[in-house]
């Protein structure tokens, strides 16, 4: 009985350690983490400090009366990188903040490109928002910024196909009101396709978003 159990132990493979175990398994993770971060690399060289369209399609239809009272389509500007931003008049820090910072952001880039760089505020409060002060307050924040007016339904449709929420919040009266908004800025290349899109709290880096907006004019 004891040398069938001595026998036993000697022909039994000696049993490794758990921390050895744990300690292949993390390095298979690792491995495996490297690998995706390396093919991400690969597939995408530059950082985007925003999210990227991937594939990237072309951007939805935008068609208004620009802040100029002229008819106004996204096309028009095809061969310029634009900024597109959906907000409204009466918004006391968000939409002020965020056309300020594509103005620095403009300001940022080399000077043979700013001008080729260009902010779109839709406005969407077209209940309030009436063209001419549409221009007074796209271009307080820059005298390259476009501003643009849809009626709705119109404008129902076209902020769905950009995948722009908004609702009327904090109601006082017809005239008095706040809207909810989404507040992504959307970035389209020369070639009117969708590039990337920032959200409201990326927009304020302006080295950053500067950096994402000269790769993609490259």
């Amino acid at each position: 009985m004891n040398d069938a159990s001595s026998i036993s132990s000697v022909m039994s493979p000696p049993r490794r350690p758990t921390w050895h175990s744990m300690l292949w398994a993390l390095l298979a993770v690792a491995l495996l983490l490297g690998g995706v971060w390396a093919y991400a690399r690969i597939k995408s060289s530059f950082p985007f400090y925003d999210t990227v369209y991937s594939p990237q399609t072309a951007a939805p239809a935008l068609t208004g009366t620009g802040e100029d009272g002229r008819p106004f389509t996204l096309s028009d500007l095809r061969g310029q990188t634009v900024a597109v931003f959906f907000g409204f008049l009466h918004c006391s820090n968000i939409c002020p903040t965020t056309l300020a910072s594509l103005e620095r952001v403009r300001q940022a880039l080399p000077e043979k490109d700013r001008g080729n760089f260009r902010s779109v505020l839709v406005t969407l409060d077209p209940a309030r928002d009436e063209v001419p002060r549409l221009r007074e307050y796209v271009t307080y924040f820059s005298s390259s910024a476009r501003g643009v007016f849809i009626p709705e339904p119109q404008l129902t449709q076209t902020a769905a196909a950009w995948g722009v929420g908004y609702q009327k919040a904090d109601v006082e009266s017809a005239a008095t009101y706040q809207i909810n908004h989404t507040t992504g800025v959307y970035l389209i290349d020369c070639e009117g396709q969708q590039r990337v899109v920032w959200d409201y709290t990326q927009i304020t880096d302006t080295n950053r978003v500067a950096a994402d907006v000269r790769e993609v004019m490259r």
